[in-house]
């Protein structure tokens, strides 16, 4: 199972991380793990590409781990694309149900 938490505080986006993998199929033919992993690494090449954000990376490939975080607010234009990250793994989330995937909110 794939959890995303998506962390906010002062109704700002904090950090969101990507952690396990869905299950959903073997290894490399996994379309939920898929689905999540370009959705998270399209809002980090977002965020690099079209704002001014310089937000903070972790990966670790063997524990299915991708961390986005922010030292300070995002913009606005981060927000919205934050915002749209959320929307599709919602809709994911919707699709596959609990089995693949758990997203958490956390408010520091």
């Amino acid at each position: 199972m794939t959890t995303i938490t998506i962390t906010t505080s002062n109704d700002k986006y904090k950090r969101i991380e990507c952690k396990g993998h869905a299950g959903f199929a073997e290894y490399g033919n996994d379309i939920v793990c898929s689905a999540i992993s370009v959705l998270m690494i399209n809002l980090i090449n977002s965020i690099e590409s079209l704002t001014e954000d310089k937000p903070l990376v972790f990966q670790d490939e063997k524990k299915g781990i991708l961390r986005l975080s922010f030292d300070k607010d995002p913009s606005h234009d981060a927000e919205v694309l934050l915002r749209s990250f959320e929307i599709g793994v919602e809709s994911i989330f919707r699709e596959y149900g609990k089995k693949f995937l758990n997203i958490k909110f956390r408010r520091e």
